[in-house]
């Protein structure tokens, strides 16, 4: 009976391991949705917000000379070219970025590249018409004839294009960087003297005259978008504003340079001082960086109208750019 009454001690029961399934299924259904919502959450900010921003460039320098310059050419031809390939290749095209890159919701740069295209587009098409012909009137040149078509191609034609075709197209950027290409055949002919490049006055106002005609139509959309006394932030406005200002930045350089090509006929007639004063109010257009684009409502509102200042020096920027035209037609 003593072996009876041995108390034997007693050992903790130690809890069953729990494996990772049962982690997850011994989980309440809610915990579950809120931490995948918090997971979902910190991956969409960390693709779009962080990742997009840091892709998010607006290149508006002023000092920009071309990096491999045809030497004889043409300034002004050297200028597009390097515009081209900057946005191209070095800072990357982001207007026909799809849905799912992490720039899809940054639609501040493929604004302001898209300006900038428009710009460079309205200035080939005026080498190929007038300063790239003899006397406005001689055959085509091929290669500007080829840069300017392709300078045409929607900004937005990404790998495909399921209006043209189901297989896969050649996107914007690469169409761009041909044309850049076409511009530089076409200005080692102007170099090796092959080619023509006019510094007639009239061909240089006909050049002026509708490069600024460009410009006015994109003041006009200012004028419409700010007549419509909208909310002080919208989404249309920034649109307006980055594609108002690429053009003016691209214009500011290419006509800068169209300048130094032109510089013994812009002397002639007298046009040295109204052609820098044109430079500049470009310069301003360009130039604006706010944190926000506002579009307040009137001259008696406390807030700024970022819109409105802006198409104030594009106007001014029309209108000197008439005057050479004018003066240029006068004599």
């Amino acid at each position: 009976m003593a072996n009876d009454l041995i108390i034997r001690p007693q050992v903790p029961a130690t809890r069953p391991k729990t494996t990772l399934p049962g982690l997850i299924f011994g989980t309440k259904p809610r915990i579950i949705a809120k931490r995948g919502l918090l997971y979902l959450v910190a991956v969409f900010v960390l693709y779009f917000g962080v990742i997009g921003s840091m892709m998010h460039r607006i290149d508006a320098n002023l000092d920009l000379s071309p990096p491999n310059p045809v030497d004889g050419g043409s300034h002004a031809v050297n200028m597009a070219e390097a515009l081209i390939l900057r946005e191209t290749v070095e800072n990357r095209w982001t207007a026909n970025d799809p849905i799912f890159f992490p720039t899809a919701f940054h639609d501040n740069m493929p604004n302001f590249q898209r300006g900038m295209m428009r710009a460079i587009s309205r200035f080939t098409m005026e080498m190929e018409t007038q300063i790239g012909r003899l006397r406005g009137s001689s055959a085509i040149d091929n290669d500007l004839e080829r840069a300017t078509g392709l300078l045409q191609f929607p900004t937005d034609v990404w790998l495909f294009d399921f209006d043209q075709s189901l297989l896969p197209i050649q996107p914007a950027d690469t169409q761009y960087a041909a044309a850049a290409r076409a511009l530089r055949a076409y200005n080692m002919r102007v170099a090796a003297g092959l080619a023509v490049f006019e510094t007639r006055a009239d061909a240089l106002a006909l050049a002026v005259e509708r490069m600024a005609g460009e410009l006015g139509s994109r003041a006009a959309i200012v004028d419409d978008h700010v007549s419509r006394d909208g909310f002080i932030i919208d989404f249309v406005s920034d649109d307006i504003f980055y594609f108002n200002k690429g053009m003016a930045y691209a214009s500011y350089l290419l006509l800068r340079e169209l300048g130094r090509d032109f510089e013994d006929t812009i002397r002639a007639q007298g046009l040295t001082r109204v052609w820098a004063q044109a430079l500049e109010s470009l310069r301003e257009a360009s130039q604006q960086k706010p944190l926000v684009v506002l579009n307040s409502s009137g001259a008696n509102s406390f807030l700024a109208n970022h819109l409105h200042l802006q198409g104030f020096y594009l106007k001014r920027a029309i209108l000197q750019l008439d005057e050479i035209t004018r003066v240029v037609r006068a004599n």
